[in-house]
């Protein structure tokens, strides 16, 4: 008779716990075994029947779902923000919860499945990394002058013309030296991000989707490679409001007590949710991607758009963001269907 069971695995660096159930969700089976390859797929199958598995996405998650992805029906890599902790935490208790999760289907999953992607997906989190890294470097920058009340508005204090100018601001001594040497690691770092969004863009070319995002407004080359090395496929959203909720785009909203009772029928009442921002639970790499984007269009092909709707009373930060999600919504359109964007199909009064 074949059974399914419902394997939990708690990985840390050294050992993985590991907690079997059977689809009652009695523990049939418990393990503590050495975070290695070989030892991981003993215990795999060791086990008889049909095997789900489930594990927190994590550092190890990638490495861990091709490793046990070909010898299992079902890996989920879950996402431990949406897991709740009540009660005690310990490795053993989260292998059992995870389980139990797993087999209720409990599960938030995070995905996992695009071979064709990895390099640029590795080439693409370099890029990222270095990009936030220069990002961490200039706040520094900015905040030692900020500090002695030097007025260091624009991005002046970033050129090598400015700097000598900038180094007599400041008194002689230790400062300077500081200073000097967060210029010469963003030197350094810009050598780095020009070599890495060379590498990206490169292997981003050998995706044919790389040419259809391309042709959407205020998405270049780095944008294109970046929404196919962390979004990978478009067939993973079954909407645009998912697509939006997953690139931050999506607005939170909070009400309660919908519904009320009128002449013994029950209706909603007409009481508007509350609105809480954007998600923040999201890719933050996609929505600075979006949101960029917008801002290339505005000031571009939907300029005439972007000032009739400031001009209307509008935000400009609203109308930014109507226009992010807009794009966001043609790129996934378009890469569904292989189309390249044509302007002549777009209704500005929809955006």
């Amino acid at each position: 008779m074949n059974v399914t069971k419902y394997i939990g695995m708690d990985v840390h660096r050294a050992m993985t716990v590991s907690a079997v159930l059977s689809a009652t969700g009695k523990v049939v089976a418990e393990a503590i075994i050495e975070t290695k390859g070989s030892v991981i797929l003993d215990f795999i199958q060791s086990q008889r029947g049909t095997l789900w598995v489930t594990f927190e996405e994590g550092t190890q998650a990638a490495w861990l779902y091709d490793l046990i992805q070909p010898h299992v029906a079902k890996v989920v890599v879950c996402d431990p923000r949406k897991i709740s902790t009540q009660g005690n935490k310990a490795d053993r208790p989260d292998a059992k919860r995870l389980a139990e999760l797993l087999r209720t289907n409990a599960l938030t999953a995070v995905y996992h499945g695009e071979r064709s992607t990895r390099a640029l997906k590795e080439l693409a989190r370099s890029y990222s990394a270095i990009v936030g890294d220069s990002t961490r470097i200039k706040n520094r920058l900015k905040a030692v002058f900020r500090a002695r009340g030097i007025d260091n508005s624009g991005g002046g204090i970033y050129t090598t013309e400015e700097r000598e100018c900038w180094t007599s601001k400041l008194e002689a001594g230790a400062v300077r030296l500081r200073v000097q040497r967060l210029w010469r690691e963003l030197d350094t770092l810009d050598v780095l991000r020009a070599e890495a969004e060379k590498d990206m863009v490169v292997e981003a070319r050998k995706h044919p989707s790389t040419r259809i995002l391309q042709t959407v407004p205020g998405i270049g080359p780095v944008r294109a490679a970046l929404i196919l090395a962390f979004a990978l496929t478009p067939h993973r959203f079954r909407s645009k409001r998912q697509f939006w909720g997953y690139s931050g785009l999506a607005v939170v909203t909070r009400t309660t007590a919908e519904y009320e009772l009128v002449k013994g029928r029950i209706r909603r009442t007409k009481k508007r949710p509350a609105l809480r921002g954007l998600n923040p639970n999201c890719n933050r790499v996609l929505k600075d991607v979006f949101k960029g984007a917008a801002g290339t269009a505005a000031n571009g092909p939907w300029r005439a758009y972007f000032e009739s709707k400031v001009a209307s009373g509008n935000k400009p930060e609203l109308v930014l963001l109507t226009i992010a999600r807009k794009i966001a919504a043609i790129t996934l359109a378009l890469w569904k269907k292989g189309e390249r964007y044509d302007e002549t199909k777009l209704t500005m009064h929809a955006v």
